[in-house]
Formats: C-alpha cells, sequence, structure tokens
C-alpha cells in the first residue's frame, strides 16, 4: 500500500494527481462531503477494482447548502477521514479549505442542473443541484480522473452527474455504488449522527417503506406508491416530503401501465433530519 498523499490545495493537488495518473493505468476519485462512514469505504473499496489509484475529495461545498440548512453544523471529522483512507488504501486525499476552492468568493459561472434538478430534492432544496454540479465539474478538471465514483443513495444526484458528463463531454466514466446499509436497514449517511434512539427508530419506517413497495411491484405502479405510503404515513413522527416511482434513466413519471424496473425515491424529515433513499423495483406490473 502507497503512503496517503494529503493535498489542501488545488496546484498541489493537481500536481500530485497527475503523478498518480503518470504511474497508473487508471485513475479513480470519489467525491465526498466528509463525515466519513462505510458507504464511502463500499465506494473506496470499488475504486480499486475499477482503477489502479484512488483519490479522494473531502470538502464541505457551501454552494450546495441552502440558508437556512445544516452548512455550519454539518459534521467534519478530517482526522478520522484521513484515517479511514490510509487504512482503505487512497493514494490521494484532496481536502481544500472553501477559500482554496472558491478564492474568488461565490463564482459567478455555474453549471445549471436543468430540468431534471427541479423536482424531488431540487424542489426541497433550490439551487442544491448547481452546487452539486458545480464543484464537481470543478474537482473533476483538478483531478482529472478516469473514472468516478457515486453512490446509488443519492440517485436523482447520480443522474445528474451522469448527463452532465454525457452533455458537456466530460472525459470521465461515472460507476455507481449500492447503497450500503446499517444491519436495521437504515441507509448510511454522515447526517444519521443527528438521530437520537428514538428519532433512529422512526427513520427506519423508510426502510420498511422501500420493502413494501418492492413487495408489491406485481400490482404495478400505484401498488408500488400505495404500499409505500401507507408504511410512511403511518409513523407519527415522520413528515414526508415525496414518495415517488420513477424512470431510472431520467427521473421522469411511470403511467399505471409501466412495466419494467422503476426507481422509487423517498424523501422524509424526522425531527430536524432530512433523510432520502430509494429502491430500485424491478417488475412493476410484471405477473408471473
Amino acid at each position: 500500500m502507497s503512503a496517503l498523499v494529503l493535498s489542501g490545495d488545488l496546484g498541489s493537488c493537481r500536481a500530485d494527481a497527475h503523478r498518480l495518473r503518470a504511474g497508473a493505468r487508471a485513475l479513480a476519485l470519489v467525491p465526498t462531503l466528509g463525515a466519513l462512514h462505510a458507504g464511502h469505504a463500499a465506494l473506496v473499496a470499488r475504486a480499486h477494482e475499477v482503477a489502479d489509484a484512488v483519490a479522494v475529495s473531502i470538502f464541505v461545498n457551501p454552494l450546495q447548502f441552502g440558508p437556512a440548512e445544516d452548512l455550519d453544523r454539518y459534521p467534519r471529522t478530517l482526522d478520522a477521514d484521513l484515517a479511514l483512507c490510509e487504512s482503505a488504501g487512497v493514494d490521494l486525499v484532496f481536502a481544500p479549505t472553501v477559500e482554496g476552492m472558491y478564492p474568488d468568493g461565490e463564482p459567478l459561472v455555474r453549471v445549471a442542473a436543468g430540468p431534471m434538478a427541479e423536482r424531488f430534492e431540487g424542489a426541497a432544496r433550490p439551487g442544491h443541484f448547481d452546487g452539486v454540479l458545480t464543484v464537481v465539474l470543478k474537482l473533476f478538471d483538478v483531478v482529472r480522473p478516469d473514472v468516478a465514483l457515486f453512490g446509488q443513495k443519492d440517485a436523482q444526484q447520480l443522474t445528474l452527474v451522469r448527463q452532465m458528463v454525457h452533455d458537456l463531454n466530460v472525459p470521465v466514466r461515472i460507476e455507481p455504488v449500492a447503497t450500503v446499509r446499517d444491519p436495521d436497514g437504515l441507509a448510511l449517511s454522515s447526517r444519521n449522527a443527528y438521530l437520537d434512539p428514538p428519532a433512529r427508530a422512526t427513520a427506519l419506517a423508510i426502510p420498511r417503506a422501500l420493502a413494501a413497495a418492492a413487495a408489491a411491484a406485481a400490482g404495478g405502479p400505484p401498488a408500488v406508491v400505495a404500499a409505500a405510503r401507507a408504511v410512511l404515513d403511518a409513523e407519527p413522527g415522520l413528515a414526508l416530503g415525496y414518495c415517488a416511482l420513477v424512470d431510472p434513466a431520467d427521473l421522469s413519471d411511470v403511467g399505471p401501465s409501466f412495466l419494467g424496473r422503476g426507481l422509487l425515491l423517498v424523501a422524509a424529515k424526522v425531527g430536524g433530519t432530512r433523510l432520502i433513499d430509494n429502491a430500485l423495483i424491478d417488475d412493476v406490473g410484471v405477473t408471473r
């Protein structure tokens, strides 16, 4: 295992990444906000399978947080993050400051995420995906990876990053990695740290709803959504944001006669914590 290199500014990261690319057939990037957990470790493990060298970025990007969101209290655990990266065999960590990433303040030019970003998380968090895509494109320019890995848990983000890469001819392959869950079924998220035991028990309605939706697949889209909603609506401490079955390719609504694989998207608040999750539902509307 090679020694971990930590880069704190764009110039040194660009040089370090260039050296990695020179000695490797392929370089992978795992972009993160930090507060790393086993889900991020799974991204790194997959990165080692698809590339010869692995870079991780750790940056709490202010452009993707709204004025009433949790930017100031978002977990920042750099020492623990570096320890995880070192034990996972990461070659390079890029951990810039806000001033280093945006030396002139908020950028005047940003990526416009487009119509797919106006629904679901984008409707609840206006401008969020513009900020995500802007920083991702900037990271791609600095690191110049051959492949970048994103978790399926953030399904809308994954879809939009793929679309940006396609539309803007960015020479990076996007590799999705399946959602990692705790034994109780809750999807791993840095924001789970906000949940006390009663709130976590409430949040478990979300994975139960996804399981109920999958069990109702043969009944078609209305049955899938109704099964999930029945579980979510029965949980008094959970405030539902959305629950929708969409086409995984472009997040468009599916009609009641849709057949095939759908993507169920769920968002809910438990206390002051916003949680998102999703599941690919196979054989929707298909009876055997």
